[in-house]
């Protein structure tokens, strides 16, 4: 779900209580769409602000979770920095209840003059935006800037005035009492009670007003007609509740509330307990929006940093795939066609027996075929041709086509390992957590030769980072590789003969290894390192994944075989589900 006015609005007072006075120490811009504010208060230290017009992430929040920032920072981060630095926060301010946030700092500008320079965050899906406006409202940039092609109705560009979004004429419920809540909501003709609710009020998302609806009804299927007087007090209740929820005298003494899916998964939270689910969602509490917010958001705001970084990466392996896949196709055709072979060996054995029934210039012959009992067969013969060549044309063809089979074998023997190798990358690209591994998957692909290395933008390698590390419930070091080259490395020169080597079976994964260090292995260990194994694969998201786990020495590596690729026999074979939270339980900070 997207954050609504009622959250913003806790944001608003949570901001307000603490970043007041608070002056500006960094400011990075960690993706094309986000900025992070590092500020530093006197009394309680430093705080880190995440500013987000992700389309599908949109927000404001204290964020207590680590990003890595690009090496050149963007032009619009470089333009904050200007204006901004050392700058004091003065005021955070809300439009009503709509979805959009003020940020008002006290700075001075180039001429020594003390001036106000606003940050203003619209959270309106797509087109979110953070704005930077200045002196007579004039926006000074944007993190997207919207042209008149785009929208003729409100551009947003360098020098224009800011104006706000059309508005949707709703009320702020904040600013009045329950006497007039309840005419307001009167007047909405819709007879749906939720749908009511958010068409009268601001800031309320579906999942809140159903909640209010459910807290009014007491769950029974009542139309906006059918209520009764105890209703309509049970809706003043609960807007006055909400009231206060929203009030700055809240800030410290909230519940807010996160409800989840089985596989832990978040799926939705606001500013009251979250009744409509029951028992299908787990629901959890949180006494601070930042908490929550890194909960809800922060796996998604990694993966999407990650596939912004990685898009030329993967726009690559999917042309290189499309390629492959249509050679395959080519190819498996051809094995089609030359699979009729024999036939053209026969033609030539049958025209050679019965040379005497045939002259130069016909264009076919019928002939008794002794490979089918005797059944008459016609051949095409070629009128310039004498006998004797025509049946030498139809060796020739025969021969051509055994040798075109055993090449197109070959190669599809090569494409097919080539389709598999770029499958993989695509998986590692895919479930990359940082630039580090991202440029090591790209050093691979140079190496590999898919990819040629530029002069203009040479890879920096860092420091190789080591495989991830963890450790089972009964002691047993785990570790798992991050691309193809390590887990090469792990599973054929660091590990030894009786550590257990497990790999999901039939897709894409990385390779993991028990460190036995003389010791039996206990079935829990190898169930855990299968939940690991499995959760770091394509099988991420699924439930029963099969995990193939044999000793070391049973795994090999064909001669010539692409980084990551080998076989192994003398295997089993464990059938788990991915747990993500069993797996950070487990894993070891590094």
């Amino acid at each position: 779900m997207a954050l609504d006015g009622a959250f913003l609005r806790v944001i608003r007072n949570e901001l307000s209580a603490v970043l007041i006075g608070a002056r500006v120490d960094k400011i990075y811009q960690p993706s094309k769409d986000e900025v992070i504010i590092s500020l530093r208060t006197k009394t309680q230290g430093g705080f880190r602000l995440l500013l987000s017009a992700n389309a599908n992430n949109a927000r404001v929040q204290f964020t207590k979770q680590s990003t890595e920032n690009p090496k050149v920072p963007p032009m619009f981060c470089m333009l904050l920095r200007k204006h901004l630095g050392s700058a004091k926060l003065i005021a955070v301010r809300q439009q009503e209840m709509d979805r959009i946030l003020y940020l008002d700092f006290e700075t001075i500008n180039e001429l020594g003059d003390l001036v106000i320079v606003t940050i203003v965050i619209e959270i309106m899906g797509r087109h979110s935006n953070i704005i930077m406006v200045g002196a007579e409202n004039r926006i000074i940039d944007s993190i997207k800037r919207v042209s008149e092609d785009v929208s003729s109705v409100r551009p947003i560009l360098p020098g224009m005035r800011y104006e706000l979004p059309p508005g949707q004429n709703k009320k702020d419920l904040t600013q009045y009492d329950e006497v007039e809540l309840l005419h307001q909501f009167s007047l909405i003709p819709n007879e749906d009670i939720s749908k009511a609710i958010m068409q009268c009020w601001q800031g309320i998302s579906p999942i809140l007003a159903r909640e209010i609806a459910l807290a009014v009804t007491g769950g029974l299927p009542l139309t906006k007609k059918q209520l009764i007087k105890v209703h309509e007090e049970r809706l003043a209740e609960q807007l006055k509740r909400l009231q206060q929820i929203l009030s700055e005298d809240s800030v410290g003494n909230l519940t807010l509330y996160l409800a989840a899916e089985q596989n832990h998964k978040p799926k939705e939270f606001t500013v009251i307990p979250i009744k409509q689910y029951g028992d299908y969602l787990e629901i959890t509490e949180y006494s601070d929006t930042g908490s929550l917010l890194d909960a809800f958001y922060g796996q998604r705001d990694k993966m999407e940093r990650m596939r912004q970084r990685s898009n030329d990466l993967l726009k690559l392996v999917i042309n290189r795939m499309e390629r492959v896949t249509k050679k395959i196709a080519l190819w498996e055709e051809e094995l089609l066609n030359s699979a009729n072979r024999e036939i053209l060996r026969q033609y030539g054995d049958l025209l050679n027996s019965y040379l005497w029934k045939m002259e130069k210039g016909m264009s076919k012959v019928t002939l008794e075929n002794f490979y089918e009992d005797g059944k008459e067969i016609t051949i095409p013969l070629d009128v310039r041709l004498t006998p004797v060549q025509n049946a030498q044309k139809y060796y020739t063809e025969y021969r051509k086509a055994a040798t075109a089979e055993q090449k197109i074998t070959e190669l599809m023997q090569d494409a097919k390992m080539e389709e598999k190798y770029l499958d993989s990358i695509w998986d590692l690209i895919v479930r990359c957590e940082s630039e580090v591994e991202l440029n090591e998957i790209r050093q691979e692909l140079i190496e590999q030769g898919f990819l040629k290395r530029s002069t203009k933008d040479k890879i920096k390698m860092e420091k190789i980072q080591p495989p991830m590390k963890f450790i089972t419930s009964d002691g047993f070091t785990v570790y798992c590789g991050r691309n193809n080259k390590q887990n090469d490395k792990l599973t054929l020169k660091d590990a030894r003969n009786y550590d257990m080597w497990l790999h999901t079976q039939k897709f894409p994964g990385s390779h993991v290894v028990i460190v036995a260090d003389g010791k039996t292995i206990p079935d829990s260990s190898i169930e855990q390192a299968a939940i690991i194994a499995a959760y770091y694969s394509r099988g991420r998201e699924s439930s029963q994944v099969p995990v193939d786990y044999t000793l070391i020495r049973n795994v090999k590596k064909p001669r010539g075989a692409k980084p990551g690729m080998v076989i192994f026999v003398d295997y089993k074979t464990a059938y788990v589900t991915p747990d993500e939270n069993l797996v950070e339980s487990l894993r070891v900070k590094q």
